[in-house]
């Protein structure tokens, strides 16, 4: 398919409709196809497959928030479904059980195993699990989650050059069988979003310079924004402030692939069979959202916004000194920075929710923005 992608598109086919095609192609992409994906038989780990604690401390903060706005949670791109039944188990508990959970899912395999797990809960939570094909038209007042889905937004590529034009934009092209890397210059929109950029930066890029970029940011804000009538959209991933990420010295990017555990950088091997993701620059995720009035209310990291909503509780009200000294464990591979505690970053984006969320209280990032 790829092949003929670029057969159709004159030899060249832009990393961006590379990593659509390779990810999302109906039956062959990465997450339409029927592999394992996520969790330890799987490509990568995210963190509600580290520990429920994580998905505990996130029902915290949407207990917080629901017990003000009622309403309902939509998760986007729910996995294994596992945050979703500790979300809903959680909130039961605490006696704030959302109107509906909503689930909307681009991979038939895991919403197939996500029906299989959240089948399993009692009735009363079971019968409020629904999935979609599309955002509801209706308005959502309540949270929206998000974790680890802007990644996977596919993004475009580019380069620096010494030359005119400054930049040029990195596609796929063919060399025999084989895909490789070639480069033109960019179309009208990369082109000037690369200029606002290098405008923008503090400290001037070097010839040679690879990164990425995601236009596909402010549609999605856009789109998600258009949903929410009240309430907060809560978003997890890997990512950095646009003068953190195009740093000078972070000279090729943050492109990513992960198979079978194992984390690499070359996107033209294994197509269809591995995840490809890139960093998200928070920044623009904030500039979309600002855009079509939604309050940017909260950035930390992941370290802190579980801090500010009681992990290390969680980990104390262990029953004995096993199960504390585990909680301990998948506590420590959550917080600490050279796990996921520092790389993951959590951005509350609200409309018409003036409280604080308790999430963001220990740090405020805002400023890096």
């Amino acid at each position: 398919m790829l092949r003929e992608a670029i057969g159709r598109s004159d030899g060249w086919l832009s990393f961006e409709r590379f990593m659509d095609i390779a990810l999302y192609a109906p039956g062959l992409g990465y997450y339409s196809a029927g592999s394992a994906k996520i969790g330890p038989s799987g490509d990568f780990v995210t963190a509600p497959e580290v520990s429920d604690l994580f998905s505990r401390c996130v029902a915290r903060q949407c207990a917080e928030v629901l017990a003000r706005t009622g309403g309902e949670i939509l998760e986007l791109g729910a996995g294994t479904g596992r945050m979703a039944a500790t979300l809903l188990q959680s909130l039961a508990a605490a006696g704030v059980v959302p109107d509906a959970y909503s689930i909307l899912e681009v991979s038939a395999d895991l919403a197939e195993r996500q029906r299989e797990r959240l089948g399993k809960l009692p009735p009363e939570l079971r019968e409020r699990v629904v999935w979609l094909d599309r955002l509801p038209e209706r308005p959502v007042n309540g949270v929206i989650l998000a974790n680890e889905v802007l990644d996977a937004l596919p993004c475009r590529r580019f380069v620096l050059t010494g030359d005119a034009p400054r930049v040029r934009e990195l596609g796929v092209a063919l060399e025999g069988d084989d895909f490789v890397e070639r480069s033109r210059a960019p179309d009208a929109a990369l082109a000037s979003a690369c200029e606002l950029l290098l405008g923008a930066i503090r400290e001037p890029l070097p010839v040679g310079y690879c990164s990425e970029m995601c236009l596909r940011v402010d549609p999605w804000i856009a789109t998600l924004g258009a949903c929410l009538e009240r309430g907060l959209i809560l978003l997890f991933d890997y990512g950095l402030p646009r003068s953190h990420y195009y740093h000078p010295q972070r000279t090729a990017g943050t492109l990513r692939c992960h198979f079978k555990q194992r984390a690499h950088d070359d996107p033209y091997t294994r197509v269809g069979v591995q995840d490809i993701t890139a960093w998200v620059d928070f920044t623009r995720v904030a500039e979309a959202a600002l855009a079509v009035g939604l309050d940017v209310s909260g950035f930390c990291t992941q370290a802190a916004f579980l801090l500010g909503t009681g992990i290390e509780a969680l980990v104390a009200a262990a029953g004995d000194i096993v199960e504390q000294t585990r909680r301990a464990g998948e506590a420590r591979r959550l917080l600490l920075p050279g796990e996921m505690g520092e790389a993951f970053k959590v951005m509350a984006l609200t409309r018409n929710y003036d409280a604080g969320c308790s999430g963001f209280a220990l740090q405020d990032l805002r400023h890096s923005l």
